[in-house]
């Protein structure tokens, strides 16, 4: 599909990305870059890929160029690789936050170059190079943006890579994005984060019962609650107008949750709780989860 690909940043997503485009030959060339050395080290070890320790030269001749770092390190790869992008690349990428580093790259006045961002809606809790999979991308949604002046041969090529993999792929603007990230993404993990904090940080003859008796409710918190601070410190900062405004509303809600309770109001406790039930069951008939016991899981 491309004669060569660079991957640049390799924890879980990255990594899974090589391990997906080597299973599906994807490219005649698999080409990798990432600051760390032990990670480099690793891929070394494990895998065919070509692994540089030059990101400037990683990119060279290279068709489809993929970042795959955390955000707060997008300007710094923009400005280390943009003099060896080849006429005509792809360039992409696989962040959570999309108007904020547009705005990067159109800074950066890029001639002959595709900026086609992506966002594959997937991963789990761990990171790192050794939790890649190669089927991570399978049956999830892939969100691609790019400017009016993109063509659509070039749109449809990074399409068919993410439907290669087994994504499937909708077409949203930057701002538009973020928008509708911030309610079903980064709202519940900043609410993950919050709930956890309010729980191991209760009295401390508690902390232990707290810990051992953990239900559902708390057990999955504390799974969302566990993904890489790193990454989600710059999803916060970088979509930071997004998630205010969906935090105040957020917190009006839980006001009038307060009230009903503090008022001991049953018919505003039904009518709240009534009206959010049906959302699991749309969930559900979009094929974002399953309706078996316990969420599907095994354990």
């Amino acid at each position: 599909m491309f004669n060569a690909i660079t991957v640049i940043g390799c924890g879980l997503i990255g990594s899974s990305l090589l391990r997906a485009i080597s299973k599906h030959k994807l490219a005649n060339k698999i080409k990798v870059y990432d600051k760390s050395k032990s990670v480099s080290t690793y891929l070394s070890k494990n895998f065919s890929f070509e692994v540089f320790d030059n990101i400037s030269e990683s990119v060279k001749g290279t068709d489809l160029v993929i970042i795959s770092t955390p955000l707060s390190s997008y300007q710094e790869v923009l400005n280390s690789i943009k003099s060896n992008l080849k006429k005509n690349t792809i360039l992409t990428d696989t962040g959570s936050v999309k108007k904020i580093i547009n705005q990067q790259v159109l800074d950066l006045k890029l001639k002959d170059i595709n900026w086609i961002s992506s966002h594959p809606i997937a991963g789990t809790e761990y990171s790192g190079p050794e939790n890649g999979k190669e089927d991570l991308f399978k049956g999830r949604w892939c969100i691609i943006s790019c400017d009016e002046n993109i063509s659509q041969e070039n749109i449809e090529k990074l399409k068919k890579f993410w439907i290669k993999l087994g994504s499937k792929v909708k077409k949203m603007s930057f701002e538009d994005h973020d928008y509708v990230l911030s309610l079903t993404s980064h709202l519940p993990h900043l609410i993950a984060y919050s709930i956890v904090r309010t729980s191991v940080s209760s009295e401390e003859k508690f902390k232990e019962d707290v810990i051992q008796y953990s239900a559902g409710g708390l057990r999955d918190f504390t799974r969302i609650a566990a993904s890489d601070p790193l990454m989600w410190k710059d999803i916060f900062i970088n979509n930071s107008e997004n998630i205010l405004k969906v935090l105040d509303n957020y917190s009006k809600n839980l006001d009038e949750i307060k009230v009903a309770i503090k008022n001991k109001d049953s018919n505003k406790l039904l009518e709240i709780f009534s009206s959010t039930k049906k959302v699991r069951k749309e969930i559900i008939e979009a094929g974002q989860d399953t309706e078996k016991p316990d969420f599907g899981r095994k354990n």
